[in-house]
């Protein structure tokens, strides 16, 4: 049981490390101090859901409907061009910094933008539904697929909520329009080449 926990965690803790458009996301919501808690939240409960479906076997789905990652990574792609833009506009206008200390975006359209960015991408239901779910095959017992499902879906939670909160930690160096135009041009940047890959594979 315990192996088997912390297989799922270390699985699933690895595969969302990497810096994607999720991840950014909850990073500068973070450092904006600006819904985080629900933020993080709607990150690891959505990421809970593919988990479990991945570990439950739901990862069939995809062999049953073979253009459906072609159709996906389409739609993310289009969806992380456009995001890409409104970072560079972003940052041609230097507004963000401001937002520090007023301005802030509705919840409800913060949320929609978390859910586009993680429901959006391919590669959420590759890590999931996937590899997370193709590990999970390893362990034949119920107990055993039940406890590393916690552990992956136990990563996740760690994961967003220290990203999200740990990211305030970069709030004294985010107090001039300079590094916040920096930081939106990475962020478009990172998320044309994240579109690009889509269109690639």
């Amino acid at each position: 049981m315990l192996a088997a926990g912390t297989t799922g965690f270390l699985t699933s803790f690895a595969l969302i490390l990497a810096i994607g458009a999720q991840n950014a996301f909850v990073l500068k919501q973070g450092i904006l101090r600006s819904h985080v808690f629900w933020v993080c939240l709607t990150c690891a409960v959505s990421d809970a859901i593919l988990i479990t479906a991945g570990v439950a076997g739901f990862g069939i789905i995809v062999t049953q409907f073979p253009s459906l990652p072609r159709i996906m990574s389409l739609g993310g792609a289009a969806f992380l061009i456009i995001y890409g833009i409104t970072r560079f506009i972003a940052a041609y206008k230097g507004g963000d910094q401001m937002a520090l200390s007023s301005k802030q975006t509705a919840l409800g359209a913060t949320i929609m933008i978390c859910l586009a960015l993680t429901w959006l991408n391919p590669h959420v239901y590759l890590d999931t539904l996937g590899l997370v779910g193709a590990v999970s095959t390893q362990f034949t017992e119920q107990a055993q697929k039940v406890a590393f499902g916690i552990g992956a879906v136990a990563a996740s939670f760690v994961f967003f909520f220290s990203l999200g909160y740990g990211a305030r930690l970069l709030a004294p160096i985010m107090q001039t329009p300079r590094t916040w135009r920096i930081l939106d041009v990475l962020i478009g940047l990172l998320m044309w080449y994240l579109a690009y890959g889509l269109l690639t594979s």
